[in-house]
């Protein structure tokens, strides 16, 4: 029975380890970072970004912020009414839901003219699979006194 027990613990500890294992740090742009006049949609063509992974934008803080936006205001280069940017020019998102995300840079036209902007399609966490259950050391220990 203990050793059923301590197998049953260590499948647990590994299910709750993993999505902490399988996130992705992605530095939003690579070397170039978050700045005016790149291609973000082609920078994030071909990764597949998923829930629990963060987006990190490295900018001089000052110079840029990053506003998550809507699909409407990512198409208008404009930001939400009250909303608050991020600004410490290492800042970290955790892509905590599936679907699309929207993020741009306010600072004057550096959306609209230098294209400083980021969707990215956010898949859902692959299933872990189900373990087979353990048999129950009470089912085992009654077939056990039945032999």
């Amino acid at each position: 029975m203990a050793i059923i027990f301590i197998n049953n613990l260590a499948i647990i500890a590994i299910m709750l380890l993993v999505p902490s294992i399988s996130a992705v740090d992605y530095i939003v742009g690579d070397d170039a970072g978050w700045t005016t006049n790149f291609d973000y949609q082609a920078w994030a063509q071909d990764k597949l970004f998923g829930v629990g992974d963060r987006l990190v934008f490295k900018y001089p803080a000052g110079v840029h912020n990053v506003f998550k936006v809507n699909g409407t205001n990512f198409k208008q280069c404009t930001t939400p009414v009250g909303a608050v940017p991020l600004t410490s020019g290492n800042d970290v998102v955790t892509l905590a839901t599936p679907g699309i995300k929207w993020y741009l840079c306010g600072v004057g036209q550096h959306c609209a003219v230098g294209n400083q902007k980021l969707a990215v399609h956010v898949l859902p966490l692959s299933p872990v699979p189900s373990p087979s259950p353990a048999p129950s050391p009470f089912l085992t220990d009654v077939s056990d006194d039945q032999d």
